[in-house]
């Protein structure tokens, strides 16, 4: 694998009977770069997030991270090795305050040594500085002590996506970080993502094609589990098969 690569699939299947939800996909990922992954529904997008993640165990093909194969690596042992993720469906503490449940996620860094109450003062320090830290970042250092369910919809995304960043993982996965977001939102996250490919590389699962344009470095297409088209965002805006299929004319 190239230097230049963090993840590469080879190969990769996943399959429920005779049917392929994922069929012999080929995926590389540059370091630092924010790459998407785009498609109708039922195209595949989903169960390569999955496989990626460790949700599901692939039918055949090899995942590599930073050259090493995690193809049977289970989820928590892939966030070990600098993979986060965030969800479609936002899992946040309602009932803790947004300050909470970023220093809940610094602390769980820290794997089963979480669980040790007779940690070192300065070790919750640790804790809570990194999330005033993601605080500052999210623009929510005004909302810290307002609990989790209080906030509007767009901000508990962005909190989530705060939640993952919180062990500084190589590789952030987003699964349609804008989902159910209002339009005065929307730039937020925008922005949010933006900014957080200096730091990280990005893979994310994204329906607006706006927000695809203009943050991508590289868009693959997805179609009938395997990739259609892939390359720089005018490269695929451009391309005949996808126009028609995807962003239409007027894209």
């Amino acid at each position: 694998m190239s230097t230049d690569i963090l993840l590469q699939t080879q190969g990769l299947a996943l399959a429920y009977g005779a049917f392929r939800a994922v069929d012999g996909v080929d995926l590389s990922i540059r370091r630092g770069a924010i790459h998407t992954v785009i498609g109708p529904n039922g195209a595949g997008k989903t169960s390569l997030f999955h496989c990626l993640t460790g949700e599901r165990r692939p039918s055949a093909g090899r995942i590599l991270l930073a050259d090493r194969d995690i193809t049977q690596q289970p989820a928590h042992g892939r966030v070990k090795l600098g993979m986060a993720r965030s969800f479609q469906v936002t899992s946040l503490f309602q009932e803790l305050s947004v300050r909470e449940n970023l220093r809940l996620a610094a602390q769980g860094c820290d794997g089963w040594r979480a669980l040790n109450f007779w940690q070192r003062l300065n070790k919750r320090r640790e804790h809570l500085d990194r999330a005033d830290e993601i605080l500052e970042r999210l623009g929510l250092s005004s909302r810290a002590e307002v609990d989790a369910g209080e906030l509007s919809h767009g901000q508990q995304r962005i909190l989530e996506v705060g939640m993952a960043i919180c062990p500084r993982p190589r590789l952030l996965l987003l699964d349609e970080p804008t989902s159910g977001m209002g339009i005065d939102d929307i730039p937020s996250m925008t922005s949010l993502i933006g900014e957080l490919g200096k730091d990280h590389s990005i893979l994310l699962i994204e329906h607006n094609m706006s927000i695809v344009m203009s943050i991508s470095d590289t868009i693959t297409v997805m179609n009938r589990g395997q990739i259609l088209v892939e390359g720089e965002p005018d490269v695929v805006r451009n391309d005949a098969r996808v126009r028609d299929a995807y962003l239409g004319e007027a894209a």
